[in-house]
């Protein structure tokens, strides 16, 4: 199913309109944030390999790459599946191995999609061989490299790195490469903080592939990628391709780490407002944490968003105004504490959008995004997102 446009006249037509909760894109800051990373990698001479686990939709990948499908990274198999459908053909998908999705994974290698797949054990390595010659195809997969301790893989130094290389080698697997994600960067904030993380995000690839390649085999991928690294890569010598997927929206949590500001943030919840607790200092909203989340990524921060920091209707930020409460279909609004501004006036009926602390858990509460401009309140089209694994 692919977005369509708004018609002229077409019922909920505006912002003011639609029924909420409801889930916003703003079109005019997806696509600045897009070109602000591509251009960031062309300059490095790094390819950039979108992970579309935030999106999750063919019309936002058509603004990745405007003209033909490029290389992409997946969360899920049916995620790979759909953009195999419309026309990528390049895909990495960036998850540990389990029998199940080998199996599914070769059948999208048999339909022709260069579907490479990730592990870090001589077992899923065996398993994978025995897949790809079950559905006649030669596997593609990467190692796993554990660059933070942030989650699996194996670090560069481990004698295990050369014994999965062989695995695959005898399994009749084909090497892509190794494959890291700096999720430790997550957590940082000081810009010399999170330049070290990407320099040690990318020393660790650089000598995980120089290891495989001093053993015989060869290693034609360095894949790194997260969005804070990204945006604070200095020197990315002997890596060969950037994962990111969160740049495309940003949300709170990358506002905290301090690689974008409330402005590039593309999506929000639009909700309206169904009650008033004066005397609690209360506004109350028809989005809870099944249109918001119940992400609190940013408690951890210097500075807690609650569930969401308030906008007004135009996208204006209402200063320290956040979701401080939320239950399954009821936001709480209130001021930060230690806050000195006044609580806004917002009557019955009036409508607020609300920013994610992260894109990719609220906006997988939504069937689709109502995409807008950043300068108008009309919806210009609504673009369908795809579920499941």
């Amino acid at each position: 199913m692919r977005g369509t446009d708004i018609q002229s006249g077409e019922a909920a037509a505006t912002l003011a309109a639609l029924a909420t909760p409801a889930l916003l894109l703003d079109r005019d800051r997806l696509d600045r944030n897009l070109a602000r990373l591509s251009s960031r990698m062309a300059a490095r001479g790094v390819v950039l390999r979108p992970h579309m686990k935030t999106g999750k939709s063919i019309d936002v990948a058509r603004r990745v790459y405007q003209s033909v499908p490029g290389p992409i990274t997946v969360s899920t198999l049916a995620e790979a599946e759909y953009f195999a459908q419309h026309g990528f053909r390049d895909i990495t998908y960036a998850v540990g191995l389990a029998p199940h999705t080998a199996d599914r994974a070769m059948r999208l290698r048999q339909a022709g999609v260069d579907l490479k797949v990730l592990l870090d054990s001589p077992e899923q390595g065996v398993m994978l061989g025995a897949a790809g010659r079950a559905a006649g195809v030669r596997p593609s997969a990467f190692i796993e490299i554990d660059c933070d301790g942030h989650r699996g893989g194996l670090t560069a130094t481990d004698p295990k790195l050369i014994t999965v290389a062989a695995a695959l080698a005898e399994a009749g697997v084909e090497l892509a490469g190794i494959l890291t994600h700096a999720g430790e960067s997550y957590g940082l904030s000081a810009p010399e903080a999170l330049v070290a993380a990407a320099e040690n995000e990318k020393t660790v690839a650089v000598a995980a592939a120089a290891a495989l390649r001093a053993a015989g085999h060869e290693c034609p991928v360095v894949s790194v990628g997260s969005t804070p690294t990204a945006h604070c890569a200095e020197d990315l010598a002997g890596v060969t391709e950037m994962r990111a997927g969160v740049y495309m929206f940003f949300d709170l949590v990358m506002h905290g780490v301090g690689v974008c500001t409330t402005d590039d943030i593309a999506i929000s919840v639009l909700a309206t407002v169904i009650g008033t607790k004066p005397e609690k200092g209360w506004i109350l909203v028809d989005a809870g944490w099944m249109a918001l989340s119940r992400d609190r990524g940013t408690a951890a921060q210097r500075v807690d968003q609650g569930y969401g920091l308030v906008c007004d209707l135009s996208g204006e930020v209402c200063r320290d105004l956040i979701v401080v409460q939320a239950s399954q279909e009821h936001g709480i609004l209130a001021m930060r504490s230690g806050s000195t501004q006044a609580l806004p006036h917002l009557p019955i009926g009036a409508k607020v959008r609300i920013l994610p602390n992260h894109a990719c858990a609220t906006a997988a509460q939504h069937e689709l995004y109502n995409v807008v401009s950043s300068d108008s309140a009309a919806i210009e089209a609504r673009w369908p997102r795809m579920r499941g694994w």
